[in-house]
């Protein structure tokens, strides 16, 4: 490939970042500008920059709290959806028991149920059980979409290690489970990644769910809490868009982390099914 045809591929690489990131280079550039020049100008840049509507949510309002919930409940659904999805996709991919088969279809019809229609049954339940304003049923609800997407992508992952290493592993003495922990997770660590970095951004961008089981400000995730920045009659747009900006940091940060992980568990997760 010639010098000139990688250089306008790459060009023409970066109009299309800019132009699938613009919405988002718009709302960080926008909340170095005041609600009132936001309004007033018809120029996407800043005249005259500033840091206020960042010092207003640091000290006028609750956003550190919003961001600690929204990190507690995509950390704790995370997590436990990883646990459970992880050993019910290596009993899918190892064993052959027609109860599994049942399970497979059980996790179908959950996929396919709206949501929406179980929400009122389940905050009666909650509300009964004095629950309310709590983690607990949102990680619970969290867990329960994300386990059958997690379940068949690990499953897939796990049908593409040979089943050599379980045959070995049980000649040296290994039971299943031993087997699983200490020669099969190491091995599916990317899968594993790409799986929680799914789960996770599900969790931490989730609006409906949150809003529905939690009321009190200071049990506020972020999309609920930046909400509040929103009234019936006027919206602070500058204090929107530097809270946005903010609730954005941590996703990006934990994508550079594990983003080599991502590719590379979603293509070998993809191998079968």
């Amino acid at each position: 490939m010639s010098r000139r045809r990688k250089w306008l591929l790459l060009l023409i690489g970066l109009m299309i970042v800019f132009i699938a990131d613009f919405p988002i280079i718009t709302v960080a550039v926008n909340s170095f500008r005041t609600t009132e020049d936001i309004l007033s100008s018809q120029n996407i840049l800043p005249s005259q920059p500033t840091l206020a509507n960042y010092f207003y949510i640091n000290t006028r309002t609750r956003f550190w709290t919003f961001l600690l919930n929204s990190g507690i409940v995509a950390l704790g659904s995370t997590c436990l959806g990883i646990a459970l999805a992880a050993l019910a996709g290596f009993a899918m991919s190892r064993f052959r028991v027609r109860g599994l088969r049942c399970y497979n279809q059980a996790l179908l019809i959950v996929q396919m149920f709206p949501l929406i229609l179980a929400i009122i049954p389940l905050f009666i339940f909650f509300r009964q059980l004095d629950m309310v304003n709590n983690f607990i049923p949102v990680i619970l609800v969290y867990t329960t979409t994300q386990l059958p997407f997690s379940t068949w992508m690990l499953r897939s992952y796990f049908d593409s290690i040979p089943r050599d290493l379980d045959e070995a592993a049980k000649v040296d003495g290994c039971s299943p489970l031993r087997s699983f922990a200490q020669i099969i997770l190491p091995l599916a660590a990317p899968g594993i990644a790409a799986v929680g970095i799914f789960s996770f951004l599900f969790s931490y961008n989730e609006f409906f769910i949150s809003s529905v089981f939690l009321r009190d400000e200071s049990r506020m995730t972020i999309p609920v809490g930046i909400q509040s920045f929103m009234q019936q009659y006027s919206t602070d747009w500058g204090s929107l868009m530097a809270s946005a900006t903010l609730a954005m940091v941590p996703t990006l940060i934990l994508f550079l982390f594990i983003q080599r992980f991502l590719m590379s568990g979603a293509m070998a997760g993809a191998v079968k099914g």
